[in-house]
């Protein structure tokens, strides 16, 4: 893939004024681009927009699907006549330099509660849920199941709804069933506002660099709902976790704790969920960024359990396979990030697929 010289931002969308505790899709994003286009920019890149769990980093999400719901702009929804004025009020968190996200959480989940009970379901919305059934489904009721079990990882759940297929789960499915509607609605309203920003990015010739993180969440419904794709034993735990070597900056590497993918199982059906998640990516952003791309080549595998990454293992990944299969037919708009200690096969693998990467001046 080539890239045409520009120049652009990297700015995270939280990072951007709000009237209630956070950066959103509102009207600030919309003048943030109208900013990079009138400074003759081209790119504004952002960081992964996913639902944030522990720690509130955009790299351990719940869901490599799903939108985040503090990213939604609630002035939106007063327009839509599904909040009120008056409804904003209550509870709102007072602006500052950074984001509290406690409060901004609680703000936001009681604002959009309010905004499902006014909601009347509509053909677009059904459509929505019919078009994006592959992810939200899954996406809907481990969400709805974790908010049920008051926020536990999914491998503290009850062993009878650890697993998904059993007649636990399809009770508790009708049970939370306005849960899992109101999971969907969020979601409903997070993709309507951010294609709304991103139609007008392209209007104004701003192209946007999208975040996509190698790994997934340990506590995620990736993880929960396709145990098959990760390295778990017959009880759902991890063999190993994910995790980079000590190094200069670090005595004792970094622990990430990311569940570790099952390469070989991946392989099975074409890395169907990987062409998945990349095509819903690309559907977002004009550009990824690939995260951590040299763990395609090969990963640092921690054994669960330890509290340093200093006892890792280099194992050997297979994103020759995954790349060829996905850029078979097509030149995808993929980023390299290849900084740090890269070694041959890493470079092997960006240059075999023209990947451009990433350079620190």
């Amino acid at each position: 893939m080539t890239f045409n010289r520009a120049s652009g931002i990297l700015l995270h969308i939280t990072s951007l004024p709000g009237d209630h505790g956070i950066g959103t899709l509102g009207k600030n994003a919309f003048k943030f681009i109208d900013f990079l286009a009138d400074a003759a920019q081209k790119y504004w890149q952002i960081l992964p927009t996913g639902p944030t769990g522990y720690g509130d980093s955009p790299y351990q999400t719940f869901s490599a699907f799903a939108g985040n719901p503090l990213l939604i702009d609630l002035e939106l929804l007063t327009e839509k006549g599904l909040l009120s004025e008056n409804d904003l009020v209550t509870g709102m968190p007072v602006n500052s330099d950074s984001v509290d996200f406690g409060k901004v959480i609680k703000y936001k989940n009681a604002m959009l509660k309010i905004a499902f009970s006014n909601f009347i379901t509509d053909i677009d919305f059904e459509v929505f849920c019919s078009r994006e059934a592959f992810w939200l489904d899954d996406y809907s009721l481990f969400t709805a199941l974790k908010e049920h079990f008051n926020g536990k990882s999914w491998q503290e759940w009850p062993e009878s709804v650890m697993k998904k297929h059993n007649q636990k789960i399809q009770e508790l499915k009708e049970e939370l069933k306005d849960q899992i509607r109101y999971q969907k609605f969020v979601q409903f309203l997070f993709f309507q506002q951010w294609e709304n920003l991103h139609q007008y990015a392209r209007s104004r010739e701003i192209e946007i660099i999208g975040d996509l993180p190698i790994f997934v969440a340990m506590d995620s419904s990736d993880s929960w709902s396709n145990p098959q794709m990760f390295l778990f034993d017959e009880n759902r735990k991890p063999h190993f976790v994910a995790g980079v070597p000590p190094d200069f900056f670090s005595e004792t590497g970094q622990l990430w704790g990311n569940p570790l993918y099952n390469w070989k199982e991946m392989k099975t059906d074409r890395f169907g969920w990987w062409q998945q998640r990349i095509n819903k990516t690309l559907q977002m952003v004009d550009i990824a960024r690939i995260d951590h791309f040299r763990g395609f080549a090969g990963y640092w595998a921690v054994p669960s359990g330890e509290n340093t990454a200093i006892k890792g293992n280099w194992e050997k990944a297979d994103g020759d396979s995954l790349f060829t299969q996905i850029c078979s037919d097509r030149d995808l708009p993929l980023i390299a990030e290849d900084l740090g200690v890269i070694t041959e096969d890493v470079v092997e693998l960006k240059n075999k697929f023209g990947f451009p990467g990433m350079k620190i001046l």
